[in-house]
């Protein structure tokens, strides 16, 4: 569907007129990534943002950190999430709620496709590095070079 845009940004709204990126694609970009940038809130209300490597499994995105960081901290006290991409030109923002990931079979396959991408194994036993995934409630996703008629939203079943 077409996001919910101001008219002077020129985003259909009628369906018409847009070829609009299909999930496959957002799909594609989110397992491609090596950086996803988070967004929490801290407890005062303001923003706090960091790159995390992560990975898209599962419809999912899954990354790792201590617990004792400002991004843990803030999503203990509020699972509320905004993840996007580095690139604004091919633009995929995810919003949600973050849960900590429990499930030894899925946390095994987490740890060896994390190792497989970037060398490194997370420890999913680990009680001071925990893992968490996103499952997204509402996406963005458009083309910069055609933004207008590319621009899509997209909400998923809780």
């Amino acid at each position: 569907m077409a996001p919910r845009m101001p008219a002077g940004y020129g985003v259909p709204t009628d369906g018409s007129g847009g070829e609009r990126l299909p999930w496959s694609w957002a799909a594609e970009q989110l397992v491609a990534a090596r950086n996803y940038w988070i967004c929490t809130t801290r407890p005062n209300g303001r923003p706090h943002a960091v790159p995390v490597w992560g990975l898209w499994l599962d419809d999912a995105l899954w990354f790792s950190t201590s617990r004792a960081s400002q991004k843990a901290r803030n999503l203990e006290r509020n699972p509320a999430i905004v993840v996007h991409l580095e690139s604004g030109d091919e633009t995929v923002i995810l919003e949600g709620e973050a849960e900590q990931a429990r499930d030894p079979v899925a946390l095994e396959r987490f740890a060896a496709a994390y190792e497989e991408k970037y060398a490194f194994r997370p420890d999913p036993s680990e009680e001071a590095s925990p893992i968490f995934l996103v499952r997204p409630r509402v996406a963005q996703t458009w083309l910069e070079r055609d933004y207008p008629n590319t621009a899509a939203r997209w909400i998923f079943p809780d």
